[in-house]
């Protein structure tokens, strides 16, 4: 799909990243529109979780490619640019651990979506405007938490951290959602819920969505378009349901069947 460099969640330009003697990336290119839901598959070390990363500036890459989040230049030549602040504030991250803080009640990790918006002194002593307290408890309500509000996120269950980690990126306002394996840790019924929230902020609020996934299935269930990276390099661009045994064996080889999670429970 094409869009304006401006509209486009993420516009990625010849990117590479090396490791040592390894290509972590290999000269990678590729656009996401607003609104698209792209999943993004491939064997393990194939470079998922350093394209995502890359795109938020976490991972910096090699000298030569570019990167922009909405039209902000995140990366070039090598080097994170002034741009990258302005880009993660539009975009909800969401990641395999959950990244809660485990001391916190869930609705204190909730509101921590609102930094961006109030004075650091403000957060750091809880004094939350009322109006950020009631979009946190409706968070939580839509992801179906709100029970768990006054919980220690650190004896929650790992699908309702995650959803806690959803609700975060709502009340922060975000304009898309970039997830890496956001469903590795959790177990079959708890993923389902998860990827069905992101499905719905996608078609519902009109996010952009990028995931990272290892499951070929919830791929091809969940995402309209499917990019697959062997190698670090983009060896399918296209709908899912292009994904046919041929382009499964090319990307995992004759055990493609291993990356069909639900099939092996």
């Amino acid at each position: 799909m094409t869009s304006t460099a401006a509209s486009a969640v993420a516009s990625v330009r010849g990117v590479s990243k090396t490791f040592g003697a390894r290509k972590a990336l290999d000269g990678v290119s590729l656009e996401v529109a607003q609104g698209e839901m792209v999943a993004l598959i491939g064997p393990s070390g194939s470079g998922k979780s350093t394209l995502l990363r890359s795109i938020t500036g976490l991972q910096p890459i090699d000298a030569g490619g570019t990167i922009s989040v909405f039209g902000e230049t995140v990366q070039k030549d090598g080097r994170v640019t002034g741009g990258v602040r302005k880009a993660r504030a539009r975009l909800g991250m969401i990641f395999q651990q959950f990244n809660l803080v485990g001391r916190l009640t869930l609705f204190s990790n909730v509101m921590l979506g609102a930094l961006g918006r109030i004075p650091g002194w403000q957060g750091a002593l809880g004094l939350w405007p009322g109006a950020d307290k009631k979009k946190a408890m409706a968070a939580l309500h839509r992801v179906g938490v709100a029970d768990y509000a006054a919980q220690r996120a650190n004896t929650l269950s790992g699908g309702q951290q995650q959803r806690g980690a959803i609700a975060r990126a709502i009340v922060q306002g975000a304009q898309a959602i970039l997830a890496d394996e956001p469903v590795a840790s959790l177990d079959p019924v708890s993923a389902r819920k998860v990827m069905e929230l992101l499905v719905e902020l996608n078609k519902r609020d009109g996010l952009g969505v990028i995931v990272t996934l290892h499951q070929v299935d919830y791929a091809i269930r969940y995402c309209e378009r499917v990019v697959a990276l062997k190698a670090g390099k983009v060896v399918y661009d296209g709908p899912a349901t292009g994904l046919d045994t041929k382009i499964l064996v090319d990307i995992y080889g004759p055990e493609f069947e291993d990356a069909f999670w639900e099939t092996k429970q």
